[in-house]
């Protein structure tokens, strides 16, 4: 078993309870250098979704960590990035496929029998907005309005922060979409762009590895984005990374880049 890696200041929720869903989850809470119960200055959050994967080795899949803990520590301290709590939210069950799925719909991985989920984004969105985000505004200092609030994720936890920032965007705001899955229910995510009668403000980080299996597909969330009036180098960022695959590893890669779009020093 790998050895744990958590660096920097973080803080342990066991069994974090949710009426709105009905289960318990791990939710772990870094906090930035500098930040210290005799000072009053309150800080951006971003929610990371998979947040077994983020800090540490030992809990993440393979092993294999996106170590953000490092590069957010990193980073502040170098002034590169604007000192931010970050929230690592768990999901190593099998609801993970029901919770982060915006609609129903099946799964059919190659070596296994299908999977139809629930399509659940929408109760698991409610979740974060009215069970997890009040209690970590009145634990720790934030800066509660939605424009200092991120979400992200990869895989389905991409898909989940895309639309969950659609359905959200009075709480979220800037959103890290590592790798989404577009390909989910016939393309649903860009029919529910579809449905946007107007820009959303919400500032996105969009990335995809050529090595990922029909990666081309992001290119079409891209191009419904600009639709929708998301301008490239303004409030999108849309990156394609030559030969990265679809795994912890390639995303960990990506943090940074992201980090800086997303938080940039104040």
């Amino acid at each position: 078993m790998a050895k744990h890696t958590l660096t920097g200041n973080i803080k342990r929720h066991r069994a974090f309870p949710s009426k709105v869903l009905g289960n318990r989850r791990d939710v772990l809470v870094y906090l930035p250098p500098g930040y210290s119960r005799f000072s009053r200055r309150r800080y951006p959050v971003l929610y990371l979704h998979d947040g077994q994967n983020v800090f540490d080795a030992a809990t993440s899949f393979a092993g294999v960590e996106w170590g953000v803990d490092e590069t957010a520590q990193r980073l502040i301290r170098q002034k590169a990035i604007e000192p931010l709590i970050i929230v690592a939210i768990s999901n190593m069950g099998e609801e993970r496929i029901h919770e982060y799925a915006p609609t129903p719909g099946v799964i059919t991985p190659h070596d296994r029998p299908k999977k139809r989920s629930r399509g659940l984004a929408g109760m698991y969105g409610r979740f974060l907005t009215q069970e997890l985000k009040p209690f970590i505004d009145r634990k720790y200092r934030t800066r509660p309005e939605a424009e200092f609030t991120g979400l992200g994720g990869s895989s389905l936890g991409g898909l989940a922060t895309l639309a969950i920032g659609i359905i959200f965007s009075d709480t979220f705001r800037r959103l890290m979409v590592m790798s989404p899955s577009v390909w989910w229910d016939d393309f649903a995510i860009i029919q529910i762009l579809g449905f946007v009668r107007e820009k959303l403000p919400l500032k996105i980080w969009l990335d995809m590895g050529t090595g990922e299996p029909e990666w081309e597909q992001v290119r079409d969330l891209r191009a419904a984005l600009v639709d929708c009036g998301w301008c490239h180098g303004v409030d999108l960022q849309y990156h394609e990374i030559p030969g990265a695959g679809h795994n912890e590893g390639a995303w960990a890669a990506r943090v940074e880049p992201a980090l800086r779009f997303l938080y940039p020093p104040r």
